[in-house]
């Protein structure tokens, strides 16, 4: 993939050399919100509690430093510009239809990291937190797609960053919203099929994002298509599930299989067009 010598994103909030949320003095985060509460039940402010820690813990990131890999400088550098590359295609790409984009938050950590929508483990992957309009990724994430998920290369690397800036653009246009009200007032099962059809809209959105970036910019090299599809197979939920367990179990799926999921970033990468990826009115059983 083409990526150097462009702009990269201003959005980038890098809290890589903070570890977890603890706090000064080995607080954890229910300790400190406990005395908030108890300073307030006393007439004072519990903010200034907060006040203090931050001045203890400039950054804000809490915990002890940890080391930043080096290494990791360079893709920092080019999730930098793969940020501002979806910041410019989506800002286009709501304009025609008449509305304003909002660019994310991506924030980058190590191992442990506190968002709106809670603490998260960078064993959960890369996610985007919709309270907080932030995506999150753990570098190392890509280690192991590396090493472990057989999906190598960085236009690889590309797809996951604009599927997750996919769940923005589904935020914004308040699809997000929508499906978790519908997802509280359904059975498990159907729960995990409208999931799944977000993921995929998100997926189509990332091939969109491809579409766009690659008639801008020309960031396509030999092979990169193929990256982004081996990507998104490898992680389907049938190939997870059967690396996992040994069997599959598609009643469970909330991603999405290999196939779908590959399907749908592709149908986004040729089309080109938002209004193609209507991942909701089909019969499930079509997607």
């Amino acid at each position: 993939m083409r990526w150097r010598g462009r702009r990269g994103s201003d959005n980038v909030e890098d809290r890589r050399s903070s570890k977890g949320p603890a706090m000064a003095g080995g607080g954890s985060i229910v300790g400190i919100l406990f005395i908030m509460l108890l300073v307030w039940l006393l007439g004072g402010d519990p903010m200034a509690i907060l006040r203090g820690l931050a001045v203890q813990q400039p950054g804000g990131g809490g915990g002890a430093p940890a080391q930043v890999n080096p290494a990791d400088d360079q893709r920092a550098q080019f999730v930098s510009v793969v940020l501002a590359d979806t910041e410019d295609v989506w800002g286009q790409q709501f304009q025609q239809i008449g509305k304003q984009y909002r660019d994310p938050k991506l924030v980058l950590f190590r191992e442990t990291v506190q968002s709106a929508c809670g603490f998260q483990q960078a064993a959960t992957g890369p996610f985007y937190c919709p309270l907080d309009q932030k995506v999150y990724i753990d570098l190392s994430f890509f280690d192991e797609m590396d090493n472990n998920l057989g999906a190598e290369g960085d236009f690889a690397q590309a797809y996951v960053i604009a599927h997750e800036v996919g769940h923005h653009v589904q935020n914004l246009l308040g699809v997000s919203e929508e499906i978790h009200r519908k997802r509280t007032q359904v059975g498990k099962e159907e729960a995990n099929e409208l999931s799944v059809r977000q993921e995929l809209q998100a997926d189509f959105y990332a091939g969109v994002w491809a579409h766009h970036a690659q008639q801008n910019w020309n960031i396509l090299e030999e092979g990169d298509i193929e990256e982004a599809m081996n990507a998104a197979t490898a992680i389907g939920d049938d190939r997870l599930q059967m690396q996992s367990r040994g069997y599959v179990v598609p009643e469970s799926f909330t991603h999405g299989s290999s196939k779908q999921r590959a399907k749908w970033f592709y149908k986004g990468l040729k089309t080109g067009d938002m209004d193609q990826g209507d991942t909701y009115s089909i019969p499930y059983s079509q997607l």
